[in-house]
């Protein structure tokens, strides 16, 4: 079963390279399922691009948190009579990653924007970020995949 991902671009501030964004969501989902030997394929994963103001009410309706976010995760499992296989949506917060990556030296809105794709598809195999050893843990799995990739620009403009 092939993964059936799908983009969907709710923000209108910030010009995005959809088709490296798919390819760079393509290859997280890979290495992200790859720490699940023996579990069904994943089916479907939505990604939904949205601004601060875009993640705020799902971020209260969710996780029942006041404000913007960088990316929540859900994950649904196959109800009965559906076939097996992991479906989850991502939404992600683009504002966020360009607000936030001046603040980290030598980083840039696409990496950010990077991180938060990693993190919410480790989300997705179930990794947990409540306790510091295993946001830890989920920090060192992410960069490690972000250093596996040749990571190509996200965004559209300079001027962001």
């Amino acid at each position: 079963m092939v993964l059936h991902l799908s983009i969907h671009n709710a923000q209108r501030r910030f010009r995005l390279d959809a088709a490296a964004f798919k390819r760079l969501a393509r290859a997280l989902a890979g290495m992200a399922q790859a720490r699940l030997p023996g579990e069904p394929p994943w089916r479907e994963v939505a990604i939904h691009l949205l601004d601060d103001a875009g993640i705020a009410p799902i971020n209260l309706a969710i996780m029942a948190h006041q404000g913007a976010t960088d990316v929540i995760t859900q994950r649904y499992e196959a109800i009965p009579g559906e076939p097996e296989g992991l479906v989850g949506e991502l939404f992600v917060n683009v504002e966020r990653a360009v607000c936030a990556a001046p603040r980290r030296a030598g980083w840039s809105a696409d990496r950010e924007l990077a991180l938060y794709l990693a993190h919410g598809f480790d989300h997705l195999t179930g990794a947990d970020d409540h306790a510091p050893r295993e946001r830890a843990r989920m920090r060192r799995r992410e960069m490690g995949w972000l250093k596996r990739l040749s990571l190509t620009p996200l965004f559209q403009s300079d001027k962001l």
